[in-house]
């Protein structure tokens, strides 16, 4: 049951973003996916299973990793005109993915 309310959740959550996307608003969809879902549950596993001081420093790292997510975002709006879609969109994600790896890494050495 709580799988099929996830999926649910994830559901609307694209039929909200096409809808919006369609609209004359549309910029909004870009909003939605950060909606805090994913903190939310990734929040309460770990306030409930670990310290408050243990939830903080998840909270922080989550403070950090927004760095490789403007990444994302930078490279997606100085690539939209330059390359196609689907080349601009797999950079970007190469991107992200390289700068969460650093992320990660530097992560490690300054609190590991």
């Amino acid at each position: 049951m709580a799988l099929f309310l996830k999926s649910l959740l994830g559901a609307l959550a694209v039929l909200l973003i096409s809808v919006l996307s369609r609209s004359r608003n549309y910029y909004i969809a870009g909003l939605v996916p950060l909606f805090p879902t994913f903190a939310l549950i990734a929040h309460w596993i770990v306030g409930s299973e670990r310290s408050a001081h243990e939830l903080k420093t998840t909270v922080l790292f989550g403070m950090w990793s927004l760095i490789p997510y403007f990444l994302y975002l930078f490279t997606v709006y100085w690539l939209a005109e330059r390359l196609p879609l689907p080349l601009t969109l797999g950079a970007a994600t190469l991107v992200w993915a390289l700068a969460a790896l650093c992320l990660i890494f530097a992560w490690g050495r300054w609190h590991g």
